[in-house]
């Protein structure tokens, strides 16, 4: 029974530290961190190579590519570059009538495509986006511009998720909350983990990954243990629908979550050497823990069943467990307003980790999907 009880108050402890502890310690420590002094900006703009991985994305790239070529930036220091993932229809071909670089490749993967596009390219500074993902004019000067201080080698821009009109997905609550976190952590040290709609990074800090690996995750860690800052410029915007339901959400998140394991379990995330201790505390606290929600949760709720007989404590957390997949079950089927959707997601995204890493465990990590609507 003791082995019970720490399993279960300890569980609970760690779900409570990553949704709410550590938001809330992470602001308050960021707002006794002293901001960093804005970088001189240099006197030419570096060089930019805009990478666009892509599969079969005809419906989308024109209107990514126009986006791209519009954006306030000297012409002959950006280039833009599609680089096909084994593309089956006319993504090649649209690309190649508005003047850009396309590079063919075989089906391996986003990663796969990406690590052929820096290869191919010469320029000072690598920007990627998503094939779906419109900038703001000026998003790539605000992309760029931390990286005028030497010390830095990653920055990701802020994604804006535009809600579909049925307005039935919460999404875009959650990564708002998701933003601001890492804004705190970009001011205390580095962020945890980027999105692939707006983000840059040196060439000659550029880590040539596997395809079982991500950018998002693997980038900012491997770049702070080589010493470099990986920050969060919330100015460098970028928009993309959302998906159009929560439940659209669910095979995309248990493909994000496989790969998300895979870094952490098999990528090197659980070794702190050559980490501060900041960051090392942000791993933990975001990434692991917060990947760990669902895996927690069924131990919580495990042990609670089984200690319910003879703990009210327990049983207040098995009532609690049920009470909250009521709300979702509503939430699901739209009805009970905004908590109820909020749960509902809430439960796809806890569900969602422990699917992951179980695909993770059987199958490996997911390189490759097929695009749908809403964020890739």
């Amino acid at each position: 029974m003791r082995g019970l009880r720490s399993a279960l108050w300890t569980s609970a402890a760690l779900i409570a530290w990553t949704h709410v502890g550590y938001p809330l310690a992470a602001a308050a420590l960021a707002s006794r961190t002293r901001r960093r002094p804005a970088p001189e900006p240099p006197d030419e703009l570096p060089t930019v190579a805009l990478v666009i991985a892509a599969h079969d994305e005809e419906e989308v790239i024109a209107q990514r590519i126009d986006n791209a070529l519009a954006l306030d930036y000297p012409a002959q220091r950006l280039e833009v570059v599609v680089s096909l993932d084994g593309s089956t229809d006319a993504t090649g071909a649209i690309a190649r009538d508005r003047g850009v670089r396309v590079l063919d490749n075989p089906r391996a993967g986003k990663t796969a495509a990406q690590n052929a596009a820096v290869a191919a390219t010469d320029s000072e500074l690598i920007a990627f986006s998503d094939a779906n993902s419109l900038w703001e004019p000026d998003a790539l000067r605000r992309l760029v511009a931390p990286f005028a201080d030497p010390a830095v080698g990653y920055v990701c821009g802020r994604l804006a998720l535009v809600d579909p009109a049925s307005g039935a997905n919460v999404e875009g609550t959650y990564w708002r909350f998701e933003l601001w976190l890492r804004a705190q952590e970009s001011r205390l040290d580095s962020i945890t983990a980027g999105n692939g709609a707006i983000y840059a990074v040196r060439r000659d800090a550029y880590v040539p990954l596997s395809p079982a690996h991500s950018h998002d995750i693997a980038l900012p860690f491997r770049l702070r243990r080589a010493g470099l800052l990986a920050l969060y410029e919330p100015a460098a915007v970028a928009t993309e629908p959302a998906a159009p339901t929560t439940a659209a959400e669910w095979e995309r998140k248990v493909r994000m979550q496989s790969r998300s394991w895979h870094e952490v379990l098999r990528g090197g995330m659980l070794d702190p050497r050559g980490l501060p201790a900041r960051y090392v505390a942000e791993l933990l606290s975001h990434r692991l823990l917060r990947y760990a929600t669902g895996p927690l949760h069924l131990v919580v709720l495990a042990a609670a069943l089984l200690l319910a007989p003879t703990s009210r404590a327990a049983r207040a957390l098995v009532a609690a467990h049920v009470a909250w997949l009521a709300l979702a079950g509503a939430g699901r089927r739209g009805a009970g307003g905004r908590a109820a959707a909020l749960a509902w997601y809430y439960l796809v995204v806890t569900a969602a980790s422990a699917a992951g890493l179980a695909r993770m465990l059987r199958d490996g990590p997911q390189a490759t999907w097929t695009s749908v609507e809403g964020t890739r």
